[in-house]
């Protein structure tokens, strides 16, 4: 098939069944139809969807250096016709190009790089921020298959280019040791075989007057989270048998059975160990406490005690030297530290400034701020201990320190992941944000940041983008505020957990 075949790269009659539409229709027919029928009801992307955009886009950005002649088609913001003309026109002058658009039988794809290779044949390369091939990438590159195809290009072969996950940055970033190319041929051409019969059946959902009804389930969160899921979940009632701990398909198949809520779940249903917990803890409306096993894990705790929580960010691109893709660099910490029984918690706290790899400067003030006795008590223990491993491997006169620290660690999620205290307004959940109110009755809901992930996105902003210095010590203050409280509030659970024991 030569480049004279091209003649299907025709506007065609709407609907135009793009590739992420034809992924929402590959998850959910009711995605699908609300797509092109009621998109007034699709929320609008969230904070965190777009940073992951921004940085795929930043990936894709990178990937373009490895074709330094290549025509970039998605650098113009053309309208629908003008971006087809483009591509046809492009694709005579025989170059690697991005972002080249074709329709056919009502299918639109832009790969991200098509590069010429023989004399008419081309490549198809997708690039991903993934650190591996994921089948929905393989769906992905089928649809865009079948549409370079079925237009009258030859197309050869087919790569995924992923990120190399043991990429180690060292000066410049080097593209091609950073990208890792997988041949997907083969599985990509067993796929476009099924690609137009599905096309079919999306364009059959779509012209329907109603939306399907179609039952929640896995498929919701699979490969992605549906944007519709706020929607479709509406009906279930707090406290519903999705919020099991560790539920998994479980709560569908209780679902499925007309059973919604925790409280409704029979006695012949068959549950785990801690859900039996969690089952006994809403039917009954209290708390379940274990005391004797509260009591042992208090017992361990040796004065002083530091309540240390760490906040990191990362980034596909590694933005410092001796460091990897997506690896988590601490910027901030908060240390609260109760010297004895009943003293008031001393605060110390770090947050990096300037655009610098923060890691030295934390490691010294951490070292500094720590009492060299005592416990040192996180929250989810292998987080903090997997930061520190790393910092002292870039820095190795933190090693012997750091080995100290971590034999005085203790992990304050381990009772409530154990189910030594369940309430049942956790809702399934041992996480920070659901033990804290439900043991203290305070919570993170005054805050202006509320969670780890908007603090790594607000820290990231203000610290690497021109912002006016006014939202930058506004949002510094907020970090203060955010990562002080995770800290402070391990202390009042202490606390509160030592009531427990004893007034039992």
């Amino acid at each position: 098939m030569g480049q004279t075949t091209l003649t299907h790269a025709v506007t065609p009659k709407p609907p135009c069944l793009t590739k992420s539409k034809f992924l929402w229709g590959t998850q959910c027919q009711k995605l699908l139809w609300h797509a092109f029928n009621a998109p007034n009801q699709l929320p609008d992307t969230s904070a965190t969807q777009q940073a992951i955009f921004d940085q795929g886009h930043e990936v894709g950005a990178l990937a373009k250096q490895l074709y330094p002649e290549g025509i970039d088609l998605g650098a113009e913001d053309n309208g629908f016709q003008q971006a087809l003309a483009a591509s046809l026109a492009a694709v005579k002058q025989r170059k690697p190009m991005f972002e080249v658009g074709f329709v056919y039988n009502g299918a639109y794809a832009r790969a991200d790089i098509l590069n010429p290779v023989g004399q008419d044949a081309w490549d198809i390369i997708e690039v991903k921020s993934s650190t591996s091939v994921k089948d929905v990438n393989l769906v992905d590159l089928a649809f865009q298959a079948f549409v370079y195809n079925g237009s009258g290009l030859n197309i050869r072969r087919c790569y995924i280019m992923h990120v190399n996950s043991d990429y180690v940055r060292r000066g410049a970033i080097d593209p091609k040791k950073f990208f890792k190319p997988v041949d997907v041929t083969t599985q990509v051409s067993t796929l476009s075989r099924e690609i137009e019969t599905r096309a079919d059946d999306m364009f059959s959902v779509i012209r329907r007057k109603l939306s399907p009804e179609i039952k929640i389930g896995p498929h919701c969160g699979d490969p992605y989270d549906c944007p519709l899921m706020d929607l479709c979940w509406a009906f279930l009632p707090e406290q519903n048998v999705t919020t099991l701990y560790r539920a998994g398909k479980k709560a569908f198949t209780l679902i499925n059975d007309g059973v919604l809520a925790v409280k409704d779940i029979p006695a012949t249903f068959k549950l785990t160990e801690n859900q039996q917990l969690q089952h006994a803890a809403v039917l009954s409306g209290k708390p379940y406490v274990d005391r004797p096993a509260l009591a042992a894990f208090l017992g361990q705790l040796k004065y002083p005690l530091s309540f240390l929580d760490f906040e990191t960010f990362s980034t596909a691109i590694p933005m410092f030297n001796e460091v990897c893709p997506y690896q988590q660099v601490p910027f901030q910490y908060s240390l609260h530290v109760v010297n004895a029984p009943g003293a008031k918690p001393e605060h110390y706290s770090f947050l990096a400034d300037g655009r610098n790899d923060s890691r030295p400067a934390f490691m010294r003030q951490l070292k500094a701020d720590l009492p060299e006795t005592g416990s040192v008590i996180v929250y989810n223990a292998s987080f903090e201990q997997g930061r520190l491993k790393e910092c002292s491997e870039l820095l190795p006169e933190f090693k012997s320190w750091k080995q100290k620290v971590d034999r005085r660690v203790v992990d304050l999620l381990l009772p409530f992941r154990g189910f030594r205290y369940y309430h049942p307004s956790q809702e399934g959940s041992a996480s920070m944000k659901a033990v804290l109110p439900a043991l203290t009755g305070r919570s993170y809901d005054e805050l202006e940041i509320k969670e780890g992930g908007t603090a790594s996105m607000e820290y990231m902003r203000v610290t690497f983008s021109d912002v006016p210095d006014a939202e930058r010590r506004k949002v510094r203050a907020a970090l203060e505020k955010y990562c002080g409280l995770d800290t402070e509030g391990m202390a009042w659970i202490v606390a509160e957990l030592r009531k427990l024991v004893s007034h039992g």
